[in-house]
């Protein structure tokens, strides 16, 4: 698997793309904001959309390719998400039906661009409901915001906060915090179950 450099509004950005035979979906993730594309729970869930009969696309933000920490703001995120989707639909996924997707800050990206993306479904790893202890500052608008199925699989003791079930999105509490390290089968279990037919 060779990575693809995606040109972007704002820098190159990487795609890693995991091809499934006789693929019957693509599904597109983004990392966290301070982590990477090799994080357990985007490894578990690329494996599982692999099971699942995807082929499955994990992108690099231009930032993290240009080797900087901190990220960069929603417009230019969203802007280069839309771009590597776009490019990668007119590639590797073409005539795949989309699901795009992502942990935390990729989640939330997924959720803002999923029309724009034309995606059909959306996977939440980690949505960070509110920063932590400040409840006040709340995100839910970006996830309410999405019209096509959603899946969040959340930490039971994320710091970040637990998002309320609604119509269309079905929220999977697993053991553990951000990192949804404790229990990645129960993920992977919840990904499949998502992208089945």
């Amino acid at each position: 698997m060779t990575p693809v450099e995606i040109e972007t509004p704002h820098g190159p950005a990487r795609a890693h793309v995991h091809a499934a035979a006789d693929a019957r979906g693509a599904l597109v993730l983004g990392h966290g904001a301070g982590g990477g594309v090799t994080a357990p729970d985007l490894v578990a869930a690329t494996r599982a959309a692999g099971e699942a009969g995807y082929t499955v696309a994990l992108v690099e933000q231009p930032y993290k390719v240009a080797g900087r920490r901190s990220a960069a703001p929603a417009p230019q995120l969203d802007a280069a998400w839309l771009a590597a989707v776009e490019h990668l639909r007119a590639g590797p996924l073409a005539g795949l039906p989309l699901a795009c997707g992502g942990r935390s800050s990729g989640a939330r990206v997924a959720c803002r661009t999923a029309e724009a993306a034309g995606a059909e479904r959306v996977l939440c790893l980690a949505f960070p409901v509110h920063p932590p202890g400040r409840p006040e500052k709340s995100r839910l608008e970006e996830l309410d915001g999405v019209r096509v199925p959603v899946l969040v699989v959340q930490g039971e003791s994320d710091p970040f906060g637990m998002p309320p079930p609604a119509p269309g999105r079905r929220v999977v509490a697993v053991p553990g915090n951000h990192g949804l390290k404790g229990d990645l089968a129960a993920l992977a279990a919840a990904v499949r179950e998502f992208l089945a037919p």
